[in-house]
């Protein structure tokens, strides 16, 4: 599907561009890196603290677990574990209870500012950076596949947050902070620039970003208010493409 679909993408024009509508939002206290869960339908908030936390789509508190790791700046679900990073280039899997499900692991890079990672359909780990600024493809066990530089973007991503993958078409998306641009850039599954979107009317300093494809909703957490908005998401399709599928979306209900 994300072949057909890229192939797409690339043979039609003109294309539609990304919808977003502001939804709703809640505070919670230094929001950074996220990722929807649907086990839960909930999402996995990193904060920069030795801790992450589980909480409802309405801000709830599940659960709270740790790691080996100092600290937690990076968070994403693969399979069905957690795959966190603390900024420093090391990385650690553990159980949604908290459990390691092996030793953390350091990144074949000689620096990794990791500020949000995210796993694509084919265990692919992507990860972004702002210092220096860079999109990086890795295999599971941290070596590189490739990487680039987003300062070479039009406009450049400078201060690159959080990252998410949406199953359906292979899109990444990324949230530039308030000393960059405060926008959200999307990208195709081939890490072509899609486009970019200000987010300077909903909020400031947007830190982490995670999709609900099942719903086409979009959580961005904003550290400027310390808030989680939620929006409405329809990504950049060709004109005259039927509406995507729906994606995983909760299991417990």
């Amino acid at each position: 599907m994300r072949t057909a679909l890229t192939c797409l993408c690339l043979a039609a024009t003109p294309l539609a561009a990304l919808d977003l509508t502001y939804q709703t939002s809640y505070d919670l206290k230094r929001p950074a890196s996220l990722d929807y869960d649907p086990t839960f339908c909930g999402l996995w908030i990193a904060n920069e603290g030795p801790e992450v936390i589980l909480v409802t789509l309405q801000g709830d508190e599940l659960r709270r677990i740790s790691s080996d790791l100092s600290r937690i700046k990076a968070i994403t679900i693969e399979d069905d574990h957690l795959l966190v990073g603390d900024g420093l280039g090391n990385m650690q899997r553990i159980t949604k209870d908290g459990a390691p499900l092996a030793e953390p692991f350091r990144l074949a890079m000689n620096w990794a500012d990791t500020e949000g990672l995210t796993v694509t359909g084919d265990g692919t780990i992507i990860m972004v950076e702002d210092d220096p600024e860079r999109m990086t493809w890795m295999n599971p066990d941290g070596t590189v596949q490739r990487q680039i530089n987003t300062l070479n973007l039009d406009p450049p991503l400078t201060e690159a947050q959080g990252i998410a993958y949406d199953p359906r078409t292979g899109y990444l998306l990324i949230v530039d902070d308030w000393e960059g641009t405060n926008s959200l850039y999307e990208f195709d599954a081939d890490g072509k620039l899609l486009g970019t979107t200000s987010l300077l009317p909903y909020g400031r300093d947007p830190e982490g970003i995670a999709l609900r494809p099942g719903s086409n909703e979009l959580f961005i957490a904003f550290d400027g208010g310390a808030s989680i908005a939620s929006f409405s998401y329809n990504p950049t399709l060709p004109a005259g493409t039927e509406p995507l599928p729906p994606g995983p979306d909760c299991l417990m209900f």
